[in-house]
């Protein structure tokens, strides 16, 4: 009987490396995972209660105005669709213009989403 608890005694502390429940390596990652829990927790509790807004936490202002933005979009149109009469022209097909273009785009987009509704992925 003796022999038995002995060799039970050896098997637990084999198992146990040393008295420690988990190895260093377990204890390290359980610890790095605490930690940044605790991080992430105060970031989030500091931007719940901070008073501005994110975009004055991190001064961001808009580069540019909504409506430069529009301009840089009808001057983007209209220099692909300048591009794109000059190849129609070296081609000797005639130049399109924007209403056409619009109604071509239009007329694809409802066709896309006549697919769409068609396929049940709407």
């Amino acid at each position: 009987m003796h022999l038995t608890t002995s060799v039970v005694a050896n098997c637990i502390r084999a198992g146990t490396q040393g008295g420690r429940a988990y190895p260093l390596p377990v204890g390290f990652v359980l610890a790095t995972v605490v930690v940044l829990i605790v991080l992430v927790g105060a970031l989030l509790v500091v931007g719940h209660f901070y008073p501005g807004s994110a975009a004055d936490l991190i001064d961001w202002r808009p580069t540019r105005s909504p409506e430069l933005e529009a301009q840089n979009e009808i001057d983007d149109i209209q220099q692909m669709l300048d591009a794109q009469n000059a190849i129609r022209r070296r081609r000797g097909v005639a130049d399109r213009t924007e209403q056409e273009l619009r109604r071509e785009v239009e007329a694809d987009e409802l066709a896309r989403l006549r697919r769409q509704k068609q396929s049940g992925t709407a």
